[in-house]
């Protein structure tokens, strides 16, 4: 460490989980919109979705609500219904399978990398053969209940876990060899790279979300990016109760949602966007600061990126807990400490509602319950001082040493 840092309880209540990295810019682009009368479908949502096309390279690019908005609209354009099969991954955040509940989809899971958490392409592979062949095999790769071999396999969606892409070369092959959509969870990953290629532009759809913790923030919001006409067009009407292109007011062509980006949001976006770079380096330096002090510590392991990773947009740092220390133990050290932590995360296939409905249990996915039980988020923001992260690894160091 470069200095040791004095710990005090009003100091340590002054780190927050996470902080969104907010200027006097965007401060006075939402003032300026509240002075206008568009807030709602105005020209901030134009440019903000102007900015993503250019960022990105897509043709398409459309402003929701959230990030779960949307990936569920990209299933309603990957023609996904009830009884399809779409293969992911248990160790993420639940709206990356709740989204096909929602349509009566399966999530079907297989389990993930050790080194990055991310979804294990080879897995995929022998999922996607398996279960294509309605034969005895496909049991294996099936929840037991609420499901049957005869389904068919439609889509394949890969999460990038907390900012790091996942292998998406290798996911875009299977894709391409079984006939499959690929919906690509970029929620946690704007501006990360994979082989010198911007995450959420690999798939068929990829989807960005602005939640106040992550890289960018808008309050509430997310964006769908494509290059596919026909499912833009889709996804433009259904984020706005189903209305058309060409429709009159209060005509909607299709059943669809409230699911608009306001241009309060879009307002906070555009000025976030424009400083992506900044943020994304910013977040960088706190994440070099932890790795730099934490690396020494016996019972840690610090986050590792993978070659592929050629630009990683850190959105959390998460640390594991070596085998045999127990993470919770860790996690109250700190709280008594007044360091705050999360559990990043929790398998999906393990939460009580996905228990009930699809039978799943404790040894399932042991690399998704591996990862469960052993990583655990510490504060992180680009707007921490390196002696807030002084003050937190000093906690760590502190509480280590106490469970030896």
């Amino acid at each position: 460490m470069t200095s040791k840092a004095k710990i005090t309880t009003t100091d340590t209540f002054k780190i927050p989980m996470s902080s969104p990295d907010i200027t006097e810019a965007e401060r006075h682009s939402i003032y300026e919109v509240i002075q206008s009368p568009n807030l709602s479908m105005g020209p901030q949502i134009k440019a903000f979705e102007e900015a993503f096309r250019k960022l990105t390279g897509c043709k398409h690019a459309i402003g929701v609500n959230s990030g779960t908005s949307g990936l569920h609209l990209c299933v309603h354009a990957a023609g996904i219904e009830e009884g399809d099969i779409v293969i992911t991954t248990p160790f993420s955040f639940v709206s990356s399978s709740n989204v096909m509940l929602f349509e009566r989809a399966i999530p079907v899971f297989v389990d993930v990398e050790p080194s990055t958490g991310n979804i294990d392409s080879q897995l995929i592979q022998l999922a996607v053969k398996d279960l294509s062949s309605n034969e005895v095999s496909a049991n294996s790769w099936l929840p037991r209940l609420g499901t049957s071999n005869k389904k068919k396999v439609k889509a394949i969606l890969p999460v990038h876990i907390y900012g790091q892409p996942a292998d998406m070369d290798s996911i875009q092959k299977i894709a391409k060899d079984f006939n499959l959509k690929v919906i690509e969870d970029a929620c946690e990953a704007v501006g990360s790279e994979y082989k010198g290629r911007k995450a959420g532009t690999l798939g068929d759809y990829g989807v960005f979300a602005f939640y106040p913790n992550k890289q960018i923030t808008t309050g509430e919001g997310g964006m769908i990016v494509t290059d596919d006409d026909t499912a833009a067009n889709l996804m433009f009407a259904l984020r706005n109760q189903g209305r058309a292109p060409g429709d009159i007011w209060l005509q909607h062509t299709f059943l669809g949602y409230n699911y608009r980006l306001g241009e309060l949001n879009s307002a906070l976006g555009n000025i976030q966007l424009s400083r992506l770079a900044e943020i994304i380096e910013k977040r960088e330096v706190v994440a070099n600061w932890y790795d730099e002090r934490l690396k020494h510590i016996p019972g840690i392991e610090i986050p590792s990126v993978v070659p592929h990773t050629t630009r990683m947009s850190w959105f959390v740092y998460v640390i594991r807990t070596e085998p045999g220390i127990n993470r919770e133990n860790v996690s109250q050290g700190l709280k008594s400490r007044g360091i705050p932590s999360r559990p990043y995360f929790i398998p999906i296939h393990l939460q009580p509602y996905m228990k009930e409905r699809f039978g799943y249990r404790e040894g399932d996915f042991p690399i998704s319950e591996d990862l469960g039980k052993r990583s655990l988020a510490i504060p992180f923001s680009g707007v921490m001082t390196e002696n807030q992260v002084d003050i937190v690894c000093e906690a760590l160091k502190d509480t280590f040493k106490e469970l030896e």
